[in-house]
């Protein structure tokens, strides 16, 4: 038995080898609630996804006094150990940062009953007839309507954008990010039934949303091909199409967060998620004694997904246009248009 132990300790301290803590790392110091969350891939610093839940966690060590660690995995079997590690480490909550980490959590949360797990983007199982299989009662699933959003990026692009056809452009061919794909071409669609979108994906591994070179490329393609708007679903791979976008005076549109920063005057909008919001009230829950497992939506209703209208690009968005996205808003709310996740 005592051979076991060894074993596993080594196997541990070899893990803890693998991952690197992040930056901002709290060292789940203090009395607060402790929080560990362990990144997906392109990790801390891909200004969009990643930061989304680091700013999330950060503002609940600032505003609620949590105590907060941060991994950023190398590889991808890195992920599984750095959750297992926070687990074993007797965290009030675990947060994997992704789809990717939906089966390891979910066979994390059976093995550590008393220890909270969230996953954003989580991708609910089904049965044999599509139907969701219930969550572990200590497993909460932070999923988004990211296509509601995208829908009004798509309608924006064919109203603003100044040519007939646009680009897509995803980082790992997936579920998740086609239904950035499906929204956005329904809004296209939607307020110009004739406009062409050209869709390309950088790859069908994690690697794909940490690929710039990758995006650039497919960004120039479909410039060239006649798009004056590229509207990006790909992690920092979108980098490379905020470059393409510089070098052909092209618009992009960011996505997570506010990506104008990344070529100001050339971003369109960015269609944003609140991964912050989601990930603060998580652990907000886990202080207050209110959390609960199973699934949390937030679209456009709930005000998880939208898109960014400021001072940056307010020149780029006529009033009409404004107008126009505002009552297709209100439209999908009250449930006149019903827009596809696929």
């Amino acid at each position: 038995m005592r051979n076991v132990v060894v074993f596993v300790a080594i196997l541990l301290a070899a893990h803890l080898a693998m991952l690197a803590l992040g930056p901002g790392d709290a060292g789940a110091s203090g009395e607060g609630v402790r929080v560990g969350v362990v990144f997906d891939v392109g990790g801390r610093g891909d200004k969009s996804f990643n930061d989304g839940a680091w700013q999330g966690a950060d503002q609940a060590r600032r505003d609620l006094g949590a105590r907060v660690r941060f991994i950023e995995p190398g590889e991808g079997t890195d992920r599984e150990a750095g959750l297992r590690l926070l687990a074993a480490e007797g965290m009030d909550l675990v947060v994997g940062v992704g789809f990717i980490f939906t089966d390891d959590l979910l066979q994390l949360a059976a093995e550590y009953p008393d220890t909270r797990f969230a996953g954003v983007d989580f991708a609910v199982p089904t049965d044999s007839l599509g139907r969701p299989r219930p969550l572990p009662p200590n497993l909460v699933a932070l999923k988004f309507r990211e296509e509601e959003g995208s829908f009004l990026v798509g309608a924006l692009a064919a109203l603003a954008g100044g040519s007939r056809t646009v680009g897509f452009v995803g980082g790992m061919e997936s579920p998740l990010i086609r239904k950035f794909e499906a929204g956005y071409a329904a809004g296209v669609k939607h307020v110009c039934p004739s406009c062409e979108v050209l869709s390309a994906y950088a790859g069908v591994t994690p690697a794909a949303f940490r690929n710039p070179g990758k995006g650039k490329e497919l960004a120039l393609s479909q410039y060239g091909r006649g798009a004056r708007v590229i509207y990006h679903a790909s992690g920092s791979t979108g980098l490379g199409v905020f470059e393409a976008a510089r070098a052909v005076r092209g618009l992009a549109i960011g996505v997570d967060a506010d990506q104008y920063p990344e070529a100001p005057g050339f971003v369109l909008t960015s269609m944003v998620k609140g991964i912050d919001a989601a990930v603060f009230d998580a652990i907000r829950r886990v202080r207050d004694g209110t959390f609960a497992g199973g699934v949390r939506q937030f679209g456009l209703a709930e005000r998880g997904v939208g898109f960014v209208d400021d001072a940056n690009n307010r020149a780029l968005i006529p009033d009409p246009v404004r107008r126009r996205l505002a009552a297709l808003r209100d439209s999908i709310i009250a449930g006149r248009i019903v827009v596809p996740s696929t």
